[in-house]
């Protein structure tokens, strides 16, 4: 082994996951380690990407919807499905998720289910946080905000949302906490 095998050598994001999904650390003059932003790692300085999901299935969904403005993607096995981009409560980054959808009236509809494991997703936590979002349904790109739907209303829209998917009710079966329904207004907006 040389000296310059025990060198610290700068990271090199050679791929779209490193790149977007690591935590986008750099080495730096004499090993020091700093953070930078998704925007700085791909040279887009004008605008802010949303990182994708890291679940192979799902980023690639994503991507096809995103490439095709939905129209490889929008339906899948037989739902709707819309892009919910949401600011990371801790990190800051944009996050973009899609989401089996319904509707109610002007707004869209959504279940923080997670196939009914024990904790809500990342992406409700972040919405809670954070209620102001971007809803992209096929090519059409609209601020929404976002509220949690309780009482009369949540059992409604809970009836709604297993028309579109009734897996819902077999996921709600799977844990001991109510699966929240979310209503994404963009009516006005």
């Amino acid at each position: 082994m040389t000296g310059d095998d025990d060198e610290e050598r700068p990271l090199d994001p050679t791929t779209d996951w490193v790149r977007e999904h690591l935590h986008r650390y750099v080495a730096t003059d004499g090993g020091a380690r700093t953070r930078t932003t998704s925007r700085q790692m791909t040279g887009d300085d004008d605008e802010e990407r949303p990182l994708d999901p890291t679940t192979d299935w799902v980023r690639e969904h994503l991507h096809r919807y995103v490439a095709t403005d939905g129209e490889n993607g929008h339906e899948w096995r037989g739902a709707p499905t819309l892009l919910l981009t949401t600011r990371g409560r801790k990190s800051g980054n944009l996050r973009r998720t899609p989401l089996i959808y319904g509707r109610s009236g002007q707004d869209y509809v959504v279940v923080a289910s997670v196939g009914g494991r024990p904790r809500n997703p990342g992406w409700f936590h972040n919405l809670l946080a954070e209620p102001d979002v971007t809803v992209q349904v096929m090519a059409d790109e609209m601020p929404a905000h976002a509220r949690v739907a309780e009482g009369e209303e949540r059992e409604r829209l809970w009836g709604l949302m297993t028309g579109v998917w009734p897996a819902y009710d077999e996921y709600q079966g799977r844990t001991t906490r109510e699966i929240p329904v979310v209503v994404l207004e963009t009516q006005g907006r």
